[in-house]
Parts: C-alpha cells; structure tokens; sequence
C-alpha cells in the first residue's frame, strides 16, 4: 500500500524527544499574539494614506497572517483552550482578517483582470490606458475617413482578417475602462472600510484580547500533558477527505472544460464548482498552521514544497475564479456595447480557463504529495 513520505514536520512522523504537549502550543500562540501586537504597531507608526503607505500595507498583511494563525490553532486545538474563549475569538480574527484583506484583493483582481484582456486583444497598451484616448482616436479616423459614406468606410478600414479580434480589440478598451471604474471604486470603499475597522471599540477589545495571549495563554489543565500530534493529524485527515471528493481524475487531464459548463450564468451568485475547492484550500492552511504549531521554531523552517505548492495552485484557482465572476458581474451592467460585452465573455471564459489550468497544477502537486514507496 502506498504512503507519504514523511518529513520532520509532519504530524504523523516520530519526533526526537518528548512529544510536542500544550506548553509548545502556548509558545506558538505567544509568538503569533507578538507578531500582531509588533504589525499594529507598525502600522500606526507608518500611518494610512488615501490609499495607503507601503508599510501600512505590509504591516496589514503582517496582521492578517497572525490573525489567520491565531485564528487557525484555536480551530485545530480548541479542546486544548478554553471553549468560551475560543468560540468568541474565532469570528473576531476572522473578521479582522477578511476585513485587512478586501483591499488588496480588489488591487490584484483589476491588474489581473487589465492584464488578461492586454493578452486577449494584442494591444499595444493596457486597455485602461487605450481607453482614455479612444475619443480622440474616433474622431481623428472621422477626418481621416472625409465624406465617405458609413459602408464605404466600413469597407475600407475593415482588416481582411480575424474579425473577432478586432471586435476584441475595440470592446476591451471600453470593457477595461468598466473594470477599472468598478474595482477602483471597490477598492476605495475597502481601504476606508478596513480604516473604519482598525479605529473602532470591536477592533480595539480584538487587540486587547490579543496583548493579553501574548502573555498569558488560556489552557485547559489537561492541556500539558495533552500530545499535539493527533489534533494535528485528525486536521491532515480533514483535508485528506476533502481532497478525495475533489474530481482530480478530471483535474488530471488539461483542458478538459468542465470550468465553463455554467458560462456566463445569468445567476449572480459564486460559480457552484468552485465551493469544495476553496474549501480544500482553506483545510490545506489549517494544515500548515496545525504543522507550524507542532514542529515548533525549528520545524516552522522547513518549508514543504509539496505543501506548498499545491496551496500556490489553490491560491490561483481563488484568484481566477474571483476575477471571472468579477468579469461576468461588468458584463451584466446595462446598456454596454455589444463590443464590450464580448470582450468580457472573452475575458470570463479565460480566467475560467486559468480555474481549469489552477486545478490540473493542483492535482499534479497532490499527486506528488500523497504517492510514495510502499
């Protein structure tokens, strides 16, 4: 029967020494409370442009990789921690975390998007920038064109060849102008919301409950003679789980389409194909976290690269199936041109296409993962 090759930081290898208990779990959770407790810090220190310094914007990643941490071992090793406790930080951090995270998502969301549609049509610039002088170029070929009637003018700018590309290229100015209005606008109500957050008597008690963790760790009496392993094995097997519901046979094979069998769905909510995989990439980080926790400073490391790119991959599926429901919403908006409406049908079946491309890379890293030497 085949099996995984173990390394140091797996939960199920044999660790040198005494087995990793409470007190290692308290340490982890100590180290994490001081990371946000120090990113906080930076952050007021750097302050908040209108939209935000690069500290600022560092220091908030820093936050939201302590709070998924912290947010992460109070679901792997709840039964170690006071329940009370955990069940009133646990929607907290999360929220803290989500809330620090909608800015930046909206920021790679349009690049990605600006940058697909560049791909898709050949043009010369980004279609935001090609945007802003498409007046003046409409009306330059007017004078070109003189008196010449409508069709005649059709006839002779019309290229020989590749119709839709050229319909590509006149939509995707326009249809990255309404992306760029749209998730400028997003992300502007993000950065002022994320503002509002950090300044407000729910974010403070958040961090006042942090600087007390970072001192004082709410265990159970059982805690210090609890071993860690097994709480982070039944989260390794949690994912397992999922990822054996997943259709890699499918997966296994590129471009195999299933991604687009919904298309541009009148139906505005999140593609249903998409549900199972975020989930696994959500086990797939409660993993490492749990793993973080059990091997301790040394172990933390050790990087995986199995483990690590299998989560790059579910990062991009996210990210491309975020950007193709963002590209379906702009070609909903009323009374666009049938240009621009093309060129977003274009752009929403490619970054359906990069879901398809995100899962094959996923399947591949897994299968690396899971098959070894009997």
């Amino acid at each position: 029967m085949a099996q995984r090759h173990l390394d140091p930081t797996d939960p199920r290898s044999r660790h040198v020494g005494p087995a990793p208990t409470g007190d290692a779990l308290a340490g982890y959770l100590r180290a994490q409370a001081t990371e946000f407790l120090r990113a906080l810090r930076l952050h007021r220190e750097t302050g908040s442009g209108a939209n935000g310094s690069e500290g600022s914007a560092e220091a908030a990643r820093a936050l939201r990789r302590s709070a998924r941490r912290i947010s992460a071992s109070l679901h792997s090793f709840q039964s170690l921690l006071d329940a009370d406790w955990c069940e009133a930080m646990r929607p907290e951090l999360a929220w803290v975390s989500g809330t620090l995270a909608m800015e930046h998502a909206y920021t790679a969301r349009l690049e990605r998007l600006l940058t697909a549609l560049h791909r898709l049509s050949g043009s010369s610039a980004l279609p935001s920038q090609a945007a802003a002088s498409a007046a003046g170029g409409r009306a330059a070929g007017a004078a070109r064109l003189g008196a010449a009637a409508p069709g005649e003018a059709g006839l002779r700018t019309a290229p020989a060849s590749a119709p839709e590309r050229g319909n590509l290229t006149v939509g995707a100015a326009k249809a990255g102008a309404l992306l760029d209005r749209q998730l400028t606008l997003a992300r502007t109500r993000a950065h002022s919301t994320a503002l509002q957050a950090l300044g407000s008597s729910r974010f403070h008690a958040v961090a006042d409950k942090v600087a007390v963790l970072a001192s004082e760790v709410p265990l159970t009496e059982a805690a210090g003679a609890t071993d860690l392993r097994p709480l982070a094995v039944a989260a390794q097997d949690r994912l397992a789980d999922a990822v054996s519901a997943l259709p890699l046979v499918t997966a296994g094979n590129p471009y195999n389409a299933t991604a687009l069998v919904h298309g541009l769905s009148p139906d505005t909510v999140p593609h249903p194909q998409d549900a199972p995989w975020h989930q696994v990439r959500l086990l797939l980080r409660l993993h490492r976290y749990a793993r973080e926790a059990v091997s301790g400073p040394k172990g933390n490391a050790v990087v995986d690269l199995r483990l690590l790119s299998a989560g790059q991959a579910l990062n991009r599926h996210r990210d491309a199936s975020e950007a193709a429901a963002a590209a379906a919403q702009a070609a909903r908006t009323p009374r666009i041109a049938p240009a621009t409406a093309y060129a977003l049908g274009v752009l929403h079946a490619d970054q359906r296409h990069e879901v398809e491309a995100a899962r094959f890379a996923f399947q591949q890293a897994w299968q690396k993962e899971t098959v070894g030497a009997s």
